[in-house]
């Protein structure tokens, strides 16, 4: 288990001493998301204009919305990644079906080849038998 980490950031203007197992880098980078949360919210006004607390539970909210978003986008991207799983596998096992008839098709067209040959000789050793009954 890695080592608690202590950092301090700075989030609307205040202070904070973050701890966590994470790297500081991630706790300052978690710090920069709720800033710029802050921020984005403090430029509209109706939002400014309402009591703290609900500034605090609509903050709650649409963090709370942006984690559900990308849970849902993962959970989507989690199935994209099953189906195209499925389909490699199926297609390898396609691909394994192919070379074995290949396989087999190159082994039956060399027979025929060796057929073809041996009947060609036979052919030859027939027409020589012939004419030499014909002398």
């Amino acid at each position: 288990m890695s080592s608690k980490t202590d950092t301090e950031v700075i989030i609307g203007g205040k202070v904070f001493t973050l701890s966590g197992y994470e790297s500081e880098e991630y706790l300052q980078k978690v710090a920069s998301y709720i800033n710029n949360k802050v921020t984005e919210y403090g430029k509209v006004d109706s939002f400014r204009r309402q009591p703290l607390d609900t500034q605090n539970v609509l903050m709650q909210l649409n963090i709370a919305d942006d984690y559900f978003k990308a849970r849902q986008q993962i959970n989507l991207l989690e199935e994209e990644l099953k189906s195209k799983e499925k389909e490699m596998y199926d297609l390898k096992h396609e691909l394994i079906a192919s070379q074995i008839k290949l396989e087999n098709t190159e082994k039956n067209v060399k027979n025929l080849h060796l057929e073809a040959n041996e009947n060609a000789k036979k052919i030859v050793r027939l027409e020589t038998e012939l004419k030499e009954l014909k002398k």
